[in-house]
């Protein structure tokens, strides 16, 4: 691994931060979840976890990482049994949103062709051992049109940064991700299912390991990256900033 690649890491993860799950609560995507019966939030859980499968509540909390417990196992329970879809059906209903959103938007967008190309190498090349959400989520098939493909892509690899922070915060002394995300994301402590006033502040210490959770998500996040060259990752980039361009910015209900 270069300094170059991880480099190229830091710079491109943002943006398929920002890209990856803004399909997620736009009105296209409620209005599908409310033809089969679920709210925004409901679709959100039996959508995005249901390429793991017909699993127990537990297996999606696990997989989640953030969430309070109760609060995913409600959600999936009752969008079961509301929509009367399988997780798998839901899952794949959640990819077709993704698709749908990469065409509304992503349709003119120059570069695609190569940003897929570099971004499919990036997937091929990333090991998904305990990386749950990213393995399900990486083995759905990839749509045949480019600006779906490309939306996709970006989908799949946030969940592949996203699964390897998780560990990497499991991995890091100090640190539980209830308290990574407290301090990472303090606004979305309450959406997330907690008490505000339980919310911890964070010590020096458990921010310290926040920064060093980082820098080994960075790290593991890097081998799969590391299988582009320059041109490639000079493609994966401008494809980025093209397709960040001309997405409208996620709304999350209630925020």
């Amino acid at each position: 691994m270069t300094t170059t690649t991880l480099d190229l890491v830091r710079e491109a993860s943002p943006k398929i931060a920002a890209i990856g799950p803004a399909f997620y609560f736009t009105p296209e995507t409620t209005a599908v979840g409310k033809e089969r019966g679920l709210d925004v939030f409901q679709f959100y859980f039996l959508g995005r976890g249901g390429v793991l499968g017909d699993v127990e509540p537990a297996v999606v909390s696990s997989a989640f990482g953030y969430f309070n417990p109760p609060v995913v196992a409600h959600m999936w329970t009752q969008a079961q049994k509301l929509s009367s879809m399988t997780p798998r059906e839901a899952g794949r209903l959640y990819m077709q949103c993704t698709h749908d959103f990469g065409r509304q938007h992503l349709s003119d967008v120059p570069g695609l062709a190569e940003f897929c190309a570099a971004a499919e190498k990036v997937n091929d090349n990333a090991d998904r051992a305990g990386l749950a959400l990213y393995a399900a989520i990486a083995a759905e098939p990839l749509a045949e049109d480019l600006p779906a493909r490309a939306m996709q892509l970006n989908t799949v690899l946030r969940e592949h940064r996203g699964s390897a922070h998780l560990v990497a915060v499991l991995a890091t002394e100090g640190l539980t991700p209830k308290v990574a995300h407290a301090i990472r994301r303090p606004d979305f402590w309450a959406l997330f299912g907690y008490d505000e006033a339980d919310r911890p502040e964070g010590t020096d210490a458990e921010r310290a390991a926040l920064e060093k959770s980082d820098e080994l998500t960075d790290q593991i996040v890097a081998e799969a990256f590391a299988v582009l060259d320059e041109a490639e990752g000079a493609a994966l980039l401008a494809g980025l900033e093209a397709i960040e361009k001309a997405i409208p910015p996620m709304a999350v209900p209630g925020q």
